[in-house]
């Protein structure tokens, strides 16, 4: 079977199903000031491939889109643009630093969804509470924001690397496939 465009846009649906799936299913985690998005553990696939970019991208937009028509998600249209546009500079940092590695592991490719979201969401976080802007009050919206992010990236992320390395599941999954 041949690497063709169906398949890489197979996989980016399938990667946005399946953070749209894990954001939803965990969303009281997911939106607010405090929050842990579980599905960010995904970001991780960024490094396996580009296809993650789109995917994790489409996925968040969608979550951030059912969040608001739910009324779980209490900033509105502008997360659809804002997070999701985190999400995507977030991903094309971390497939960047996909061939970084500390002891085998892409641990700097774990850093830019932290920290992108950090800044992007927890200035987005400080528009709604706040008017005019307030720099303290986002200082702490980034540290939570970026807290947050810390257990599904850093943590999750790299533990779902280390399986998919282990098991060969990263070349079976996301590999260029030629016949």
């Amino acid at each position: 079977m041949k690497h063709t465009k169906v398949h890489s846009l197979v996989s980016c649906a399938l990667i946005a199903a399946l953070y749209a799936a894990l954001t939803l299913c965990l969303a009281p985690l997911g939106f607010g000031i405090v929050q842990i998005r579980f599905s960010e553990a995904l970001s991780i696939l960024a490094v396996f491939t580009p296809n993650a970019i789109w995917g994790l991208t489409v996925g968040c937009m969608l979550s951030n889109a059912i969040g608001l028509a739910t009324g779980l998600n209490p900033a509105g249209f502008i997360d659809i643009f804002f997070g999701s546009a985190a999400t995507l500079i977030a991903a094309l940092l971390a497939y960047a630093l996909r061939n970084v590695k500390i002891k085998g592991f892409p641990v700097l490719s774990t850093v830019p969804p932290v920290l992108v979201n950090g800044i992007i969401v927890g200035a987005e976080l400080t528009f709604f509470e706040s008017n005019p802007f307030n720099f303290s009050l986002y200082g702490i919206n980034f540290l939570s924001v970026s807290a947050g992010q810390v257990i599904p990236c850093m943590g999750i992320g790299l533990f779902l690397y280390f399986v998919l390395k282990k098991f060969k599941l990263d070349t079976r999954l996301f590999a260029a496939r030629t016949n």
